[in-house]
């Protein structure tokens, strides 16, 4: 499974990263490239624990119990617009710079990869519950994957 534990996917998500610019298309959805990187930064402060979101209101958190096995059991890639927490969203998308969003993401997968299981939050995911540090990994590097193909990259 791909995860950003392994170096090697961390290099992938990384020039994959630097590929994104203003230019860049979006297949779906409706943030721009910068708030894009914005929230998948937001997304590794959640794995983190810096943030900790709201558990989802019912049934939510019962459709992610139930399909929490199929998104951990191989590198299938996320769905088009899957639903996301709130907070990890950026209020206020004039703030939003994509050279320094970019620079965040990457300093934040640094830090993920390079301090390993041992960073990662206790506290369960809002939507698929207790999650083991390997699977903190492997759902941190299909969130950045999803909205890198949002872009085409």
């Amino acid at each position: 499974m791909k995860d950003l534990f392994d170096p090697i996917w961390v290099e992938d998500v990384n020039r994959r990263i630097l590929r994104l610019g203003p230019e860049s298309e979006r297949q779906w959805g409706s943030m721009t490239v910068a708030q894009t990187l914005a929230h998948c930064t937001s997304g590794i402060d959640m794995a983190t624990g810096i943030i900790n979101p709201r558990r989802a209101s019912f049934p939510a958190p019962l459709i992610g119990r139930l399909v929490k096995p199929l998104v951990f059991r191989d590198d299938t890639p996320m769905r088009r617009n899957s639903p996301s927490s709130p907070e990890l969203f950026s209020g206020d998308p004039a703030k939003c710079e994509l050279e320094s969003e970019r620079s965040r993401l990457s300093a934040a997968i640094g830090s993920f990869a390079s301090r390993g299981p041992a960073c990662c939050s206790r506290s369960p995911h809002p939507f698929f519950g207790p999650l083991s540090p390997q699977q903190w990994a492997i759902l941190m590097y299909k969130h950045i994957d999803h909205h890198l193909r949002q872009f085409g990259v």
